[in-house]
């Protein structure tokens, strides 16, 4: 199977997971709780894919995975408080801006040199950050800026786990994803218990969790997959693509609506993706 197929099966999988991720935080109201059991059922699902995606589970390829880990792991708990606190159709998109440009960013820092229409989406990108993020005047002096922020530093996380797993080797086969799962459990289960926060998440959450978990590690077993058959520069930025997916969701499910403003800045950071997507890979 092609690296575009597969990323663009990833987009749609992790859009998916997002969904149902931000919808479990929002009634759980429990973000580590929500991410540790997300992320155990990922590690089952791990579990149950080895056999038939089985590697050599060298240092460096547990390495590699478990700094991914880590970064993803701060990705995703500032991902779901944003999801949780703010709106999904804006969250998704900031993320996914900002954890495009990062592969794009690194690509260039090694050798890459990406055509003008990839720099043309990163340039639109950051435009697109400032359109999202701009409240309507009502709630422009409550604190909804902070969404804003952890959505920017989640993307970040998010760009670095793409970066990161990257590097692992091809011989690796899932277990680079075991050793960023079993790294990310461990950093909340600490984290919890040096803060005293639970661990249980709120009733009739645990299904739409488990669900969520299931559905990113599949996601990111597609992203593996993808990323040693194609160029990181785009399959990164083709799987930056998931906010189709949420904001689709959100809107029917939840019925989220935008202001004018916010809108545009949508529709921007879709095309800013877009564009870093259709520029020929090195």
């Amino acid at each position: 199977m092609s690296a575009m197929v597969l990323a663009t099966a990833c987009a749609v999988v992790y859009g998916t997971a997002d969904f149902f991720g931000g919808l479990a935080t929002r009634r759980s109201k429990v973000v580590m709780a929500v991410v540790v059991l997300s992320q155990s059922a990922g590690l089952v699902t791990v579990g149950v894919l080895l056999p038939f995606l089985p590697g050599r589970p060298s240092a460096e390829a547990l390495g590699w995975g478990m700094a991914a880990g880590l970064s993803g792991t701060v990705g995703l708990v500032l991902f779901y408080r944003a999801l949780a606190t703010g709106t999904m159709s804006v969250v998704a998109p900031i993320t996914a801006v900002t954890s495009a440009a990062l592969p794009v960013i690194f690509g260039v820092a090694t050798g890459d040199r990406p055509e003008p229409v990839a720099l043309g989406g990163v340039a639109l990108a950051l435009v697109a950050v400032v359109l999202v993020s701009r409240e309507s005047p009502a709630a422009e002096s409550g604190p909804r800026r902070t969404p804003v922020l952890a959505a920017l530093v989640a993307g970040a996380g998010f760009g670095g786990f793409f970066v990161l797993l990257a590097q692992t080797p091809d011989d690796g086969g899932l277990w680079p994803l075991a050793g960023a799962r079993t790294v990310s459990i461990t950093m909340i289960v600490l984290l919890a218990a040096v803060t005293g926060r639970t661990l249980r998440p709120g009733r009739g959450a645990s299904r739409i969790v488990i669900t969520a978990g299931v559905l990113d590690m599949t996601a990111n077993v597609l992203f593996l997959l993808a990323q040693q058959r194609g160029m990181l520069s785009l399959v990164a930025v083709l799987v930056s693509l998931y906010p189709v997916s949420t904001l689709l969701l959100a809107r029917q499910v939840l019925g989220e609506r935008l202001n004018a403003v916010q809108g545009a800045g949508v529709g921007v950071a879709l095309v800013a993706v877009t564009l870093i997507a259709a520029s020929p890979s090195p």
